[in-house]
């Protein structure tokens, strides 16, 4: 091969190679110290365009999660509250258990029956406080809440909790008495109707945060599975990529090397001329 001065081929190749190799190296720079293998869209078009689908995908996600954990706080309040009813509905057939007795005189009963309609004003009381954010839930029946618990805009990405009536007049307690013997034996049967109502509705709200906690953990697995597929797509393998640096670093040491081993025969050329 002659010796040429003016147009130093070999060296030209050198650089050409050392610049592609040494471009290669800074992306697996980038690449390793970011963590992840697309960094912008050049790096992989088709793969950033479905890694962001799966990112938009789990934050929609995340967020119908946390709407699930809002409309489980509502059920929990409800059922709370109907908890309470309840045990005051239990004290108020013990009442007038006591009352139906024979040995009691007007003034003991009396006593009772002021307890008795306290009571029945505390049912009313709590059905008219307990709210979330806002919205009666026992009041009379005609709450309605949406909650969006899927990703999609569709209706079985949506649950609908339904307030209850539970004041003392929808379960039918509100006009009774235990005053004299006769009405708190009749009252009994009312109680055992009221009591039966309470549990009812309780059941349907823990059935609606049984459903909550299910839809819950099948977006847990959903987000899981999710996240995982986008990782594969845009994350780095970090092993992979070590191994792309370290043949790249042995292949920019060597592109050095042949690069000033090109650069001497042009030096080699002029001492012919000397």
């Amino acid at each position: 091969m002659g010796l040429r001065v003016n147009t130093n081929t070999a060296s030209l190749n050198a650089q050409r190679n050392l610049a592609n190799t040494t471009g290669r190296l800074s992306r697996s720079f980038e690449r390793l110290s970011s963590g992840l293998r697309i960094n912008r869209a050049a790096d992989d078009a088709a793969g950033l365009a479905i890694s962001e689908g799966f990112r938009a995908e789990i934050r929609s996600l995340q967020q119908a999660q946390r709407n699930s954990l809002d409309a489980i706080s509502l059920v929990q309040i409800a059922e709370g509250a109907l908890d309470e009813s309840g045990g005051i509905l239990i004290r108020m057939r013990e009442l007038a258990i006591q009352a139906a007795n024979g040995t009691l005189g007007t003034s003991e009963r009396a006593s009772l029956n002021l307890e008795f309609q306290d009571l029945i004003d505390e049912i009313d009381r709590i059905a008219n406080v307990t709210q979330f954010n806002g919205i009666t839930i026992l009041a009379d029946g005609t709450a309605s809440v949406t909650f969006q618990v899927g990703a999609n805009g569709t209706s079985s990405d949506t649950i609908v909790v339904s307030g209850v009536a539970a004041t003392a007049s929808a379960i039918g307690v509100n006009t009774l008495s235990v005053s004299g013997q006769g009405v708190a034996q009749a009252a009994l049967s009312v109680l055992d109707g009221a009591i039966s109502t309470v549990a009812s509705l309780r059941a349907t709200f823990g059935t609606t945060q049984n459903r909550l906690e299910s839809t819950i953990r099948s977006i847990a697995t959903a987000v899981e599975n999710i996240s995982a597929a986008e990782s594969r797509i845009r994350d780095v393998d970090v092993a992979v990529e070590t191994a792309a640096l370290t043949r790249n670093q042995v292949l920019q040491q060597a592109g050095v090397s042949v690069l000033a081993q090109a650069n001497v025969s042009t030096s080699i050329a002029l001492s012919l001329l000397q």
